[in-house]
């Protein structure tokens, strides 16, 4: 059994009761506000209850909980913050986790920005999104190129005297379509030579009003096109910015992915492990109210063995994941990659299948938008290919397996 501290149990009813008074009784208030700004025009606008409901989290100290530094937030370890982030996933479209300034990709973002940023890009840029008055994004997939081997991207980044020029075309870059989005981290090329491949990428900041940075259209994910965030497609013509905005220096972006990611994946694996609880309530409740061949569908005995099924699977994706994050805290991301790759595999799938259960459950229901299942399984499908597809995870986990044998 993994320990969990005092700090963290604190926090998770703290959480959990936040989430009881102030989210879940606004899900409804939260896509109809969505729906009034997309009938205006305004489909990327902030939403009002958002913002209320941020004051309110801030002020009872519920804020950042993310940040392993202490020096910007409250210093939970990997451990202490999983249980966090799975309370909040709980919601479809992952909204909840931005009433914390939890959401991604900020998270990723701001950790970058606290581990390997200037003095000067954390007066700029840190301190607004620590302060939930902007948002960002994560500039790296890209259409023309299998973007999962870091090592394909094509977007290029040269020097040009005191600036860099920033050339290239992404896609599906979160949050990138929100009007309170205003930088972004964009992984490109800018020494496409180097004969180690994993020198040729650099991270650089990317403000979104830059002169050249178009966002050519939005990209919908199953239908779904996720207002107010949106998940666009963006275009860097003789994108211009100072050279002042490289992170870390050139040639350090896959360094920094590698930073980044494990964290992020723990985040997305918590969140997708609170949408299959979520999926496996909605089940348990509709399977009890209804009837079916003369007795409740809970009585049936093809029911019970997917409750049943979904119970063992949700709880060991939790220990699995809890796995990984004590192995972050007790002897870092490199020693634990193995166990980060199989998180990453293992968490979304086991959400795949039971959010499936769920909506079978339901009928004819399950597919609607009078329960939130269609949208939590487009998360959890999503997933699969987010932060790395499952197949090139399961390739670095046979790697580290054989290489026992070797």
């Amino acid at each position: 059994m993994y320990h969990q501290t005092e700090r963290s149990l604190d926090l998770q009813k703290r959480v959990s009761d936040f989430m009881d008074a102030h989210v879940f009784p606004n899900e409804q208030r939260y896509e109809e506000e969505i729906r009034a700004n997309e009938k205006a025009g305004n489909a990327y606008t902030t939403v009002k209850l958002m913002e209320e409901l941020k004051a309110k989290a801030r002020a009872e100290g519920l804020w950042n909980l993310f940040l392993p530094e202490a020096e910007h937030g409250p210093g939970l370890s990997n451990m202490e913050y999983a249980p966090l982030a799975e309370l909040m996933g709980r919601v479809p479209g992952m909204w909840a986790s931005e009433v914390f300034n939890c959401g991604a990709p900020d998270t990723g973002n701001m950790e970058v920005l606290a581990r390997y940023g200037t003095k000067e890009q954390q007066e700029r840029w840190l301190t607004p999104l620590l302060n939930g008055e902007i948002r960002s994004a994560f500039a790296m997939t890209e259409p023309l190129v299998a973007s999962s081997d870091a090592t394909n991207v094509e977007t290029r980044i040269e020097r040009d005297g005191d600036e860099y020029v920033i050339n290239g075309r992404k896609w599906y870059i979160s949050g990138a379509a929100n009007e309170r989005c205003e930088i972004m981290v964009v992984m490109g090329k800018s020494d496409p030579e180097n004969p180690n491949r994993h020198q040729q990428q650099s991270m650089i900041l990317v403000p979104m009003n830059t002169p050249g940075v178009t966002v050519v259209r939005d990209m919908g994910c199953y239908g779904y096109m996720d207002p107010p965030y949106g998940h666009p497609e963006i275009v860097f013509e003789n994108v211009r910015v100072p050279a002042s905005n490289m992170l870390l220096g050139e040639g350090r972006g896959f360094e920094i992915a590698q930073g980044r990611l494990g964290p992020g994946r723990i985040h997305h694996c918590m969140r997708v492990i609170g949408q299959a609880e979520r999926a496996l309530a909605l089940m348990c409740e509709r399977l009890s109210k209804r009837v079916a061949f003369g007795k409740p569908l809970s009585e049936q005995g093809v029911w019970r063995e997917r409750i049943a099924e979904s119970r063992i699977m949700i709880d060991q994706a939790r220990f699995l994941v809890m796995n990984a994050a004590h192995l972050m805290d007790t002897v870092g991301n490199k020693v634990a990659a193995k166990q980060i790759a199989m998180i990453k595999v293992a968490a979304p799938n086991m959400a795949c299948q039971v959010i499936d259960w769920a909506i079978q459950a339901h009928g004819a229901g399950g597919f609607s938008s009078d329960f939130p299942l269609a949208q939590l399984y487009v998360y959890a499908r999503h997933l699969r290919t987010a932060d790395g597809p499952d197949e090139v995870h399961r390739n670095a986990i046979a790697k580290a397996e054989l290489k026992r044998y070797q």
